[in-house]
């Protein structure tokens, strides 16, 4: 499987939207980075995706989920790390933290799928969405990424939701800092079923940015920023 590692210290890893790749996850938060030392930053390209074959033995999440925790196994050499997830990432990322929540440093959800059946998910209009420069940026990103990706294979497991969703509900207890970031007009995911899950996390930071799609950070780039520099202050200095 491709990845794209920067930095050395604790591990993080940055698991990309479904179809989306690690150049993404990369421009947007090598920057948070640029004064911060300590992290080697890991961006994944799960299996059908950027620069990673498709594997014809993978038919649903679990196996998705199941080659890309043996690859943060591999890569974290048993220390503890933390985990980015974005989209589809999300669930990836909560699957992950459920098998062993004491191996997890911290948890970033931007924008997470969070209801796999999109017919019962809470979601949002998109009316008051303005068009931006910075928007399109982002598509651009992901139009590139699903030109690259191996959408037979993907599409497979995403044509029913039975196949898509976690046989277990990823839900659990997690007590270690953790940031949640929703886009106020997210027609995709929606905001409302992320605060749902709250519970869990009893160390979060939840946000909802206003001017924010499914593919956020668009117009609030800074802001998302400085929420995942807070974030990582507080992996590092969690009893502070």
């Amino acid at each position: 499987m491709y990845y794209e590692s920067f930095g050395a210290g604790r591990p993080i890893f940055f698991l990309p939207s479904w179809g989306g790749d690690a150049g993404e996850g990369r421009d947007v938060h090598e920057p948070v980075f640029a004064d911060r030392a300590g992290w080697r930053r890991i961006y994944v390209d799960p299996p059908g995706t950027g620069k990673s074959p498709s594997v014809p033995s993978i038919t649903d999440q679990d196996g998705m989920l199941d080659a890309i925790a043996a690859l943060v196994e591999d890569l974290s050499g048993g220390e503890p790390f933390a985990l980015a997830g974005t989209s589809a990432g999300g669930l990836h990322a909560r699957g992950i933290v459920r098998r062993d929540p004491t191996r997890i440093l911290g948890l970033l959800l931007r924008a997470p799928g969070i209801v796999v059946d999109r017919a019962k998910r809470t979601l949002p209009t998109d009316e008051h969405l303005v068009p931006s420069p910075d928007r399109q940026r982002q598509h651009q990103y992901y139009d590139a990424a699903e030109t690259a990706a191996d959408l037979a294979f993907l599409g497979h497991i995403q044509r029913d939701f039975t196949t898509y969703a976690l046989r277990e509900d990823p839900a659990a207890r997690f007590e270690r800092p953790t940031l949640i970031v929703t886009g106020r007009q997210d027609t995709t995911a929606g905001y409302a079923d992320s605060w749902a899950i709250l519970e869990d996390y009893p160390r979060a930071t939840f946000a909802v940015l206003d001017q924010e799609d499914h593919l956020l950070p668009g117009p609030g780039l800074a802001v998302y920023r400085a929420l995942v520099s807070d974030w990582l202050d507080r992996v590092e200095h969690p009893d502070a």
